[in-house]
């Protein structure tokens, strides 16, 4: 065959865009699979990767040296609740750890609820922490208004409390709190500080919270003797895998845990508590990609379908272009890259909309999002596989046509 009667790759180009060109709303529906399948998977991995950065901005900003002591064990990274262990923590194990543990410099016991409460005529859920004076620099909390509760305050059982910004705006709106009286299970708190604002971390939002004294809370508020947890605070970075130790030994054999027996409890450092938290988020992120990936491949069987649709409509014009020297390769090579067109076109558009999307739900909503250059390439790649993927078969069909058959077709 004359190599001048093949027709050039430029050529079939422009022949694949014209035809596409011709039926632009065929296309642009055609394309819309492919932008929702990329524009959801770019979303969904920046929201993934934006609730990781926040986890560890999180992480860091309790901060250093933390070791949080929980009932319960740990088992692969997570804490699951042993047989008769439910919050089994008392002052008895808080006052053990603090005189036996020399790489420990700061015992912090917390006693967590929810409640409703009350100021004027509004009402708010919030999650309620009695805990010491200590807690302030060992969480590395601000007050931005007024101070925070003092250990005269916690050993005298006194009704104060300490606020975060989303109590702020829904109870007191306009009004400084400071000095004001809130009511905590009916039970009247004078609000004596104001929490600097540190936003939503995940599914829990540390200004929507309130800091009590450890005592009030136990014996006035939620009535009980134990501990929900206990942060512990070590000499330096170099004493982690020390004090770990240290308070294993104290606490089996405050509770009594003989050779072999598993441990009621459980010690998490800071990165254990990151791990887990971004692991967990990982998963999640997996989770939507994966449904934004069903879109991708629904996306392409729509362009395998339109492509057979315009195999079959041109099929006199393939019998022509035969008739006078196209090959095979060359029906083939326009028809798959007018299915690679609507692929790559698509995925253009799908990561423009996701992008977008991602950065107005940071924007409207205060979502923590991040994209990323690699989800941008990887759904991109993918959508350009999914052309080509879906694209062969029809474009293989109509390089196998007869041409005699073709040109007869009506």
């Amino acid at each position: 065959m004359d190599k001048r009667s093949s027709i050039s790759l430029p050529e079939g180009i422009g022949v694949a865009f014209t035809a596409l060109n011709a039926n632009k709303m065929r296309s642009a529906l055609t394309m819309l699979g492919i932008i929702i399948g990329v524009a959801a998977m770019i979303t969904m991995v920046a929201l993934g990767t934006g609730a990781k950065r926040a986890v560890t901005s999180r992480i860091e900003s309790l901060g250093a040296n933390l070791l949080f002591l929980r009932a319960g064990a740990a088992r692969s990274g997570h804490v699951h609740m042993a047989a008769g262990s439910v919050e089994n923590l008392t002052d008895k194990d808080a006052a053990a750890i603090a005189a036996e543990c020399p790489t420990v410099v700061a015992v912090v016991p917390e006693a967590t609820g929810s409640a409703q409460v009350k100021y004027e005529n509004k009402n708010w859920n919030t999650r309620i922490i009695g805990t010491t004076a200590d807690y302030e620099w060992v969480r590395n909390m601000s007050v931005v208004n007024g101070s925070f509760f003092t250990a005269t305050d916690d050993a005298r059982r006194q009704r104060v409390c300490v606020i975060g910004q989303t109590l702020v705006e829904n109870l007191f709106e306009d009004t400084d709190p400071i000095g004001h009286t809130i009511k905590i299970r009916g039970i009247n708190f004078q609000v004596t500080g104001v929490l600097a604002e540190k936003g939503a971390q995940g599914w829990r939002n540390e200004d929507d919270q309130i800091l009590i004294p450890l005592e009030t809370a136990m014996y006035r508020v939620m009535g009980r003797d134990n501990y929900s947890s206990i942060t512990l605070r070590v000499a330096g970075d170099e004493f982690m895998d020390q004090a770990t130790l240290e308070i294993e030994s104290v606490m089996r054999r405050r509770h009594k845990l003989g050779p072999g027996q598993e441990n009621d409890f459980s010690v998490q450092s800071m990165s254990d508590v990151a791990s887990t938290l971004g692991e967990t988020a990982q998963t999640f992120t997996a989770l939507l990609a994966s449904v934004a990936l069903v879109s991708l491949i629904v996306g392409g069987i729509g362009i395998m379908n339109i492509m057979l649709v315009s195999v079959t409509e041109r099929t006199r014009e393939i019998g022509v272009r035969k008739a006078m020297g196209a090959r095979r390769r060359d029906i083939q090579a326009q028809f798959l890259v007018e299915s690679i067109a609507l692929a790559v076109a698509g995925g253009l558009a799908g990561v423009a909309l996701g992008a977008g999307a991602a950065i107005g739900l940071a924007y409207f909503y205060g979502w923590n999002t991040q994209v990323s250059i690699e989800a941008v390439l990887i759904s991109f790649g993918f959508a350009a596989m999914v052309g080509i993927f879906f694209g062969f078969y029809p474009a293989r069909r109509a390089a196998r046509l007869n041409p005699i058959d073709a040109l007869r077709y009506e």
